[in-house]
């Protein structure tokens, strides 16, 4: 009898051991969710947001409050957006960025009008023009143009020639030959090149890039850059600032520059409300030597590679050019490297070492970068050049399609006067609202002969046009309104190069795994993705 007693005991015991493990456990969980809770509230990360919302409620309850105790303060407010309106209607600009400008004073006249004069009167934003158009004059002896190749591109075709001319005068980037190019369909593609090319540094080593995130892609890079320092290589790293905020932490320059690596932030996220934050560093460029530059769509994350799955699978693209083309990477790497320098560059040690013949069968490259503060929409212009010269088709792949009225006339165009224009878009969207805002352009591009597909085995990230077998631009230009306004990018247009069929033969590789959209699906969309994207399409300028 004791001893089924003790037994009995001996299990209850157990059971109260389990039972406490267990609490324990839940406890020491609950803890660790609190504590990481508790870590991002009141990080450096989440310590800056809370300011910006600050700052921001202020802004916006001011006018209120005045409101409520004075009819005079209110009225003069409603003469200053009056005035507001007029300056709006008269000023220079994209006129969809008016339109959302418009209808911000219109529901919101005493804060819309303030939020206007805010975003004129910016005093970072006129630092960084400035700033920027010095670095422009710096770098300009080393951005001639070669008066041998414009003669040979006028001969071989005088559109691209006219584009060359364009770019070249107005934003100062030449166009070049005796460039080899080749064309990665996929990030993973690119990747295993760009570890063979970075290993090969002898000089240097440029990297700019828009997102980082820590794992297999950047780890390995981050070593190869770490034994090149160490060998003696010359390495600069620079990304965006907006990785400080849920990928990278704030000092994690600090932990780089550690290793013997120049690093920094472009355009660092801050406290306080600024408008030169909503003009993020999108551009990709990886320069070696002078010799090898990369660009494309392609960031420095895992998804890129197909080694973490984001959104099914990542369709990515990229080139790769080695030859004379490489310094205009150079310099716009450079460029945006020194907007926060004092020292003044010295650009000579850096520069690519030219050919001295002309290869004709290497075709011609024209690197490209667009800036939010020059006033000329690079990225646009490339775009819409291609879609105003083509003779037989235009095959795009683009993750998003927010278009203003002179982007979507162009498409519809294009496909009304006999061009095809086919155009491959994410079958799973990464921004769902970006998606919906997207949807509500397929039925004017279908019914105009656009042909939409969707990419069914995930998200395509590509920014990539091809067009009648001889003209391609590979870059980190998305058909949305920031990167045809508001962010810094960068490209490769190229012309009359072998790659080209090969672009345009991942493009058809790429299409046998799409659906096609239909006009039916469209108008059988439900009721709610309709409004939804109808209400969005309202503030997509600011998307």
């Amino acid at each position: 009898m004791r001893n089924d007693e003790t037994t009995v005991e001996r299990n209850e015991k157990k059971e109260k051991d389990m039972s406490s493990e267990q609490n324990f456990k839940k406890s020491k969980v609950a803890k660790v969710a609190k504590k990481g809770l508790f870590r991002i509230v009141f990080s450096r990360t989440g310590i800056m947001l809370l300011l910006i919302l600050i700052q921001l409620g202020i802004f916006i309850m001011i006018p209120y409050y005045l409101n409520a105790y004075t009819t005079y303060i209110y009225g003069a407010f409603r003469a200053v957006s009056l005035l507001v309106l007029i300056h709006i209607i008269n000023s220079k600009g994209n006129p969809a960025f008016k339109m959302t400008w418009t209808l911000c004073v219109l529901v919101f006249p005493v804060v819309g009008s303030l939020f206007y004069l805010f975003v004129q009167f910016q005093i970072g934003t006129r630092f960084l023009k400035a700033r920027l158009a010095e670095l422009r004059i710096e770098t300009d002896p080393y951005m001639q143009q070669d008066q041998e190749i414009v003669e040979a591109i006028w001969a071989s075709k005088s559109a691209n020639a006219h584009l060359s001319y364009f770019l070249s005068h107005q934003v100062g980037f030449p166009t070049y030959r005796n460039t080899a190019v080749k064309y990665f369909p996929l990030g993973e593609d690119k990747f295993a090149s760009m570890v063979q090319e970075l290993k090969k540094a002898k000089k240097f080593i440029f990297m700019e890039y828009f997102i980082v995130e820590e794992g297999y892609m950047w780890e390995t890079l981050l070593d190869i850059l770490k034994e090149k320092a160490a060998e003696g290589v010359e390495v600069r790293f620079m990304y965006d600032g907006m990785c400080a905020i849920s990928m990278l932490p704030y000092d994690y320059p600090e932990l780089i520059r550690s290793y013997g690596i120049q690093c920094k932030m472009s355009n660092k996220i801050t406290p306080f409300l600024s408008t030169s934050q909503n003009n993020r560093d999108h551009r990709k460029i990886c320069v070696i030597d002078g010799k090898t530059g990369f660009t494309g769509g392609i960031n420095l994350g895992d998804e890129y590679i197909n080694r973490k799955e984001r959104f099914g699978y990542w369709k990515d693209t990229a080139v790769m050019i080695k030859g004379d083309a490489v310094q205009s990477l150079t310099m716009l790497f450079l460029q945006m490297w020194n907007v926060s320098e004092l020292k003044k560059e010295k650009f000579e040690p850096y520069l690519t070492t030219m050919a001295k013949e002309l290869k004709p069968e290497t075709g011609f490259v024209l690197p490209y970068g667009d800036s939010p503060y020059d006033h000329e929409n690079v990225g646009e212009e490339v775009y819409v050049h291609i879609l105003n010269h083509a003779k037989k088709y235009v095959h795009i792949m683009t993750p998003y399609l927010i278009l203003d009225n002179g982007m979507l006339d162009t498409l519809t165009r294009a496909a009304k006067s006999g061009i095809e224009v086919c155009i491959i878009m994410p079958h799973i969207p990464d921004k769902w609202y970006a998606f919906a805002v997207a949807k509500t352009y397929y039925r004017e591009l279908i019914e105009a002969g656009v042909n939409i597909y969707e990419f069914t085995p995930g998200f395509v990230h590509a920014k990539v046009f091809v067009s009648d077998d001889d003209t391609a631009t590979v870059g980190t230009v998305n058909l949305d309104y920031r990167s045809l306004y508001l962010h810094f990018e960068c490209g490769a247009f190229i012309y009359n190069n072998s790659e080209i069929d090969r672009i345009e033969r991942d493009f058809q590789e790429t299409l046998e795994k799409c659906h096609k959209v239909t006009l039916m699906e469209v108008k059988n969309r439900s009721l709610l993705t309709k409004i939804v994207g109808q209400v969005l399409k309202l503030v997509a300028p600011l998307m």
